[in-house]
């Protein structure tokens, strides 16, 4: 029952060692490379941002991965991500693989049923991101769109109907019938 409480000072020096040197790695690492490592764009993002944490605290709490190790994985998972999204940038087909695209799931007073079924969203949920924006009534928002991260974003009625940033988005412009 003693190590369930403590288990030896070597074993807290080796944290308190390992655990500042993994995480001044990691910022240098990052730093190297830039922020689009941690963006968090689209899921390819996030899941990286992900497994560099679980990696971090594996390198500082497993006394099985020396810091040698835990800090090559750190960079092989950084680099990995930075090669990615370099080909993503260059070559379609791999920004194909990697990403999904934007989807119109509202526009001028009408849901797009097709879509919120394909991406498994409620009426409800669009209200719900309605209400997050600040906005009273559903008649207030243009368009609301599903972004390749998970997010939403919601474009307020103007004036001005040209859409310019909806160009890239899955749906739009919205069929008459949906």
């Amino acid at each position: 029952m003693e190590k369930f409480f403590f288990e030896s000072w070597e074993s807290l020096l080796r944290t308190a060692l390992i655990a500042p040197l993994s995480y001044l790695s990691l910022l240098i690492m990052l730093r190297i490379v830039g922020n689009r490592t941690l963006s968090q764009l689209n899921a390819f993002d996030l899941i990286v941002t992900v497994a560099l944490g679980s990696t971090l605290a594996t390198t500082i709490l497993s006394k099985s991965v020396p810091l040698t190790d835990g800090l090559l994985a750190l960079g092989m998972l950084i680099g990995l991500q930075w090669t990615i999204s370099k080909l993503c940038v260059r070559f379609k087909v791999v920004q194909n693989l990697v990403k999904t695209e934007p989807k119109l799931l509202y526009f001028r007073d009408r849901y797009l049923n097709k879509t919120l079924k394909q991406c498994r969203i409620s009426k409800e949920e669009i209200l719900q991101v309605i209400r997050a924006k600040g906005i009273a009534r559903i008649e207030d928002a243009d368009a609301i769109v599903l972004e390749t991260n998970g997010k939403f974003s919601v474009i307020r009625k103007s004036e001005n109907s040209a859409f310019t940033v909806l160009n890239d988005v899955t749906g739009y412009p919205p069929e008459k019938k949906n």
